[in-house]
């Protein structure tokens, strides 16, 4: 893989927390590969940021200190990699409820009384795993739209990794070396788009 710019932040995150969830096994093989680039890698796990379901209620009373620190982050990171696992032909209540608050505008905040300020003009690829047969692609289908209305730039180059469950080896790394490459594919365009978009 050729080198990329390596002061291009990229953040990598999946919308699942399950234990042995493929798209969390995904999103490391996509932080390794932009390692790999010469990317300087943000992995995160949505776990570690105890968001309640959105409300505007809970809006009202205070946005949630995790809610702050995702908004910092996406915000610092002008690429993103989001792995959605497909639950009932669409993406997961975590990772909604995870967008929902970061562009929840904070009230006379001086950076984020905007709420898509931590969206606007990011890069976004998407991959997705699954053990069904589409890999996931409906999900992605629904979140690209929903992103592209926060002010993302969605990259074209997708991946959905279908048999999911046959796909990792036991080191859970990809067992095959095309979907390595198609994963690859969509962390060169976020890198390669993400350089053009910062130094415009």
């Amino acid at each position: 893989m050729p080198r990329m710019d390596p002061s291009i932040p990229l953040l990598v995150f999946a919308g699942s927390t399950r234990a042995g969830s493929w798209n969390r096994k995904l999103a490391r093989e996509a932080a390794d590969l932009a390692r790999s680039a010469g990317a300087r890698v943000t992995h995160i796990e949505l776990a570690d940021f105890e968001l309640p379901l959105y409300n505007a209620d809970l809006e009202a009373r205070g946005t949630p200190e995790a809610a702050i620190r995702l908004k910092e982050l996406f915000h610092a990171h002008p690429g993103w990699v989001i792995c959605s696992p497909e639950y009932n032909g669409s993406y997961t209540a975590l990772l909604k409820n995870t967008l929902d608050w970061v562009s929840s505008p904070v009230k006379d905040h001086p950076e984020w009384s905007n709420g898509t300020r931590p969206f606007e003009g990011r890069v976004v690829g998407l991959l997705s795993a699954s053990p069904g047969a589409l890999g996931g692609l409906r999900s992605l289908s629904h979140l690209a739209p929903l992103l592209a209305n926060l002010a993302c730039w969605v990259a074209p180059q997708q991946f959905a990794l279908s048999r999911a469950a046959n796909a990792f080896d036991a080191a859970g790394r990809l067992a095959d070396e095309g979907n390595r490459e198609r994963v690859r594919a969509v962390v060169e365009q976020v890198l390669w788009a993400s350089r053009r978009l910062t130094s415009a």
